[in-house]
């Protein structure tokens, strides 16, 4: 069963999956759930799109480079994966990002596509995990799990 499913939503199909295969397979790992049947959907997207929904669901009315949508919070989840409590396919969560987002980004930090987008999926993963960066003592764990992930995967900056 994939770990993931991908939606192109007014892009043009591109060859992603290679990248979200890797990414998303490390992190599964990283976090025990590797056997489980949770999956997470992909949408890769445009300035607009990502815009209006983060508008409809954050009531913030400009776009964005990722958004996650997670279907637990941190401490079901938690219990969830402690207890081996994944009996049937369940949705970890849905990652919305935006393609053109992550090309602008990529060029302004001066890394390539495939590590910006390796790590917005990253990123995305680790909030529907529960993780977040509001807080400098949350934002430190959350970085230093993605780091792990992008160094195991030797995607580097």
């Amino acid at each position: 069963m994939d770990k993931y499913e991908i939606i192109y939503k007014d892009i043009k199909e591109n060859h992603y999956e290679t990248i979200v295969e890797k990414v998303f397979d490390k992190c599964f790992e990283e976090e025990g759930l590797q056997d489980s049947k949770l999956y997470i959907t992909v949408t890769f997207t445009n300035p607009e799109n990502i815009q209006s929904i983060n508008k409809e669901y954050r009531n913030i009315d400009k776009p964005t480079d990722v958004l996650s949508f997670p279907m637990f919070e941190k401490e079901e989840l938690d219990k969830k994966i402690q207890e081996n409590d994944f009996f049937c396919e369940d949705v970890l969560g849905d990652i919305v990002i935006s393609i053109p987002k992550v090309e602008e980004q990529a060029k302004e930090y001066g890394h390539s596509f495939e590590r910006e987008l390796s790590y917005m999926l990253v990123h995305g993963f680790y909030h529907l995990m529960g993780y977040d960066h509001i807080q400098e003592e949350d934002k430190k764990e959350m970085r230093a799990k993605e780091e792990k992930i992008l160094k195991a995967l030797n995607i580097l900056r």
